[in-house]
């Protein structure tokens, strides 16, 4: 269980201690890059990787990378508890920009699909952990493929379920400041993106881009194939695949979340069997903090080792 201290039980300390406190750790990965189907690329990074472990891929959020403060730690302790973890960053969000106009999004499953086939070639025991956007791809590349699923367990933190709603919901009050921060990290370099390739944007609408309806109005859905960005969240969101999982899954979620609100979450008949959904309370967006201020615990990299060596 999942029960912090008086003075963490504030959403927003949740969601920002581990950005702003959290003691930034500089671990050494073994980087690759790995080529993709479409001539495109990403790039896994690796954390004493040994391939005669069971190997959990790790799936950051939006904007994130190994530099997330949330994934120093939970690869370390992947690490000592007998696995061999891979960060498997989005296009782009390794060291070096991609080489397509396309970035990568919400409901983007094949480069996980393409990397996991790789993979399994040597390694039978694959697992995979999500963290909200990641999160999302995950559960919804689970449910696409149902039993045959390479990924064998799977948890899945601070998920995104209805991404039109969460949309709406980082659009409101205080949430705007992080709307603002990942706008803020996304917008130069998509400008980057328009200097190299014809993204069918201009430099000075990517300036005026307010809110992430209007960013995937304009870049993420037409980019990708899609109508809007109405219908993008709609066949991205990972809510309308959960009854399809048929692998063990544990969700992670808060119901405190800043970046969305509880009409996403799902109901128990909107969950398949094989799924274990632990809501809590408290825990912000990607925090699940307890222990003391100078001494913090970030639980959630305990409750996923947990999970996956239950048997």
């Amino acid at each position: 269980m999942f029960n912090p201290p008086l003075y963490l039980k504030n959403r927003h300390i949740q969601t920002l201690f581990a950005t702003l406190f959290k003691k930034k750790e500089l671990l050494e990965f073994e980087k690759e890059t790995f080529w993709l189907s479409d001539g495109d690329f990403i790039e896994p990074f690796w954390y004493k990787k040994d391939l005669s472990k069971p190997v959990v891929v790790i799936l950051h959020g939006l904007g994130g990378s190994y530099r997330s403060p949330y994934i120093s730690s939970l690869v370390q302790n992947l690490a000592k508890n007998g696995y061999s973890p891979v960060v498997m960053h989005f296009r782009g969000c390794g060291d070096k920009p991609n080489n397509s106009a396309r970035s990568y999004h919400s409901g983007d499953t094949q480069d996980l699909r393409e990397f996991l086939q790789s993979l399994h070639v040597n390694q039978k025991k694959l697992y995979a952990i999500g963290f909200s956007l990641g999160a999302n791809v995950l559960l919804k590349y689970l449910g696409e493929e149902k039993e045959h699923s390479l990924v064998s367990k799977a948890v899945a933190i601070s998920t995104p379920f209805k991404l039109d709603i969460c949309a709406n919901e980082i659009n409101k009050g205080f949430s705007k400041i992080y709307q603002t921060y990942l706008l803020d990290t996304l917008k130069p370099l998509l400008e980057r993106k328009a200097s190299q390739f014809d993204v069918g944007v201009t430099k000075q609408q990517i300036q005026k881009i307010k809110t992430f309806w209007e960013f995937d109005e304009l870049y993420t859905a037409p980019i990708h194939g899609f109508k809007n960005a109405k219908e993008y969240y709609k066949k991205s969101s990972s809510f309308y695949f959960l009854q399809d999982i048929q692998k063990p899954t544990l969700i992670i979620h808060a119901k405190d979340d800043p970046f969305m609100s509880e009409k996403v979450l799902p109901k128990e008949k909107d969950l398949s069997k094989y799924i274990q959904f632990e809501l809590y309370d408290h825990g912000g967006h990607v925090g699940f903090v307890e222990g003391s201020f100078f001494q913090p615990v970030f639980w959630v990299d305990k409750r996923a080792v947990r999970f996956l060596k239950e048997e």
